[in-house]
């Protein structure tokens, strides 16, 4: 299979280096000073991360989940056994409605003054103590029920089928997976120079999430004379996971020289960072870049075999090859 891939590739680009140039727009390398990008080490955990607990006691009667489940915000997760209590809210059930039919009732007596002031307000207690009585049973039933509170995924059981929870016992972990927050220890250097709010591209096992930095933390570690700072990221549809290793690159507040390229000129191509310039034969050539900084619409990249004034292709760069001829549209 791979063979055949090669195969197709290297006809590819011998057929497109036979036929026609390909139509490109260059711009001319520049050199400028920017501030170079330093890479950072830091930690993913999901931004709410909730154990949740029995509130009433009571034998365990459903478990409605498995490790690992995607479960909806309200659903039912564990049941525990109410049978007495649904007897008890039935029984005042029955009470409050009947209350409320003599309330009705003396209502209507009052009106016609066939029941005094007293006997038409001791109805009334009756009728709102039977309702309270049945709004507080209810609320009992309701908390025998342990409901996700909101979109996440199970990851860990905490009980079995049958066995007696009291109140507070732990029963599941349950996180959102959809939004991160994403920790890096910088220098103060680095710390002084950051925005809050600015976006920023974080590398999280090969996902890119967009992290906002939400807040810089000024309370540094004594020993290393760094100071935390916070990103939260939308990290839903990714597979990302809790205490996963996340990397980002910051600007320093030193000033290097780099040459200055448009955002377009640079592009992925075999797992790494190309431009591709034209060379006097009017062929393409890439060459592999680092990235120093981002600027806007522009990035600042060093490698070898750039030179201030060569022509480095800004549009059309995803349909050429290494050697491909060109035609440059745009000069």
């Amino acid at each position: 299979m791979f063979k055949k891939f090669l195969v197709v590739v290297l006809s590819a680009i011998a057929l497109n280096a036979a036929g026609a140039p390909s139509l490109v727009e260059t711009t001319k390398l520049v050199k400028g000073e920017v501030n170079p990008l330093q890479e950072f080490v830091g930690t993913l955990k999901f931004d709410r991360n909730s154990i949740l607990a029995a509130q009433n006691s009571g034998v365990v009667k459903n478990i409605n989940f498995e490790v690992g489940d995607v479960v909806k915000k309200g659903q039912n997760l564990v049941q525990i056994d109410a049978d007495l209590l649904n007897a008890q809210v039935n029984s005042a059930r029955a009470n409050a409605a009947s209350a409320k039919k003599d309330y009705e009732r003396y209502s209507k007596l009052l009106e016609s003054k066939s029941v005094s002031q007293k006997q038409y307000d001791d109805m009334k207690l009756k009728f709102v103590t039977a309702q309270s009585a049945l709004e507080e049973l209810e609320i009992q039933k309701d908390k025998k029920s342990i409901r996700a509170p909101y979109n996440g995924i199970v990851v860990e059981k905490k009980i079995n089928l049958g066995e007696w929870v009291n109140a507070g016992t732990a029963l599941v972990t349950l996180v959102d997976t959809s939004n991160a927050e994403i920790t890096f220890n910088v220098p103060l250097n680095i710390y002084n120079g950051l925005k809050k709010g600015d976006i920023y591209e974080i590398n999280v096992g090969g996902n890119i999430l967009k992290g906002k930095l939400s807040g810089a933390i000024p309370s540094g570690d004594k020993l290393t004379r760094t100071f935390p700072i916070k990103f939260k990221a939308n990290s839903d549809k990714k597979f990302v996971f809790d205490g996963q290793e996340a990397k980002v690159s910051l600007s320093k507040n030193a000033k290097q020289e780099a040459l200055i390229v448009p955002r377009d000129s640079v592009i992925k191509r075999f797992g790494q960072n190309v431009v591709f310039i034209i060379d006097e034969k009017m062929s393409a050539m890439m060459i592999p870049v680092q990235i120093i900084a981002y600027l806007d619409d522009k990035i600042a990249i060093q490698a070898q075999g750039l030179a201030v004034g060569q022509d480095v292709v800004s549009k059309g760069n995803e349909r050429i090859f290494p050697n491909s001829p060109v035609k440059i549209i745009n000069k």
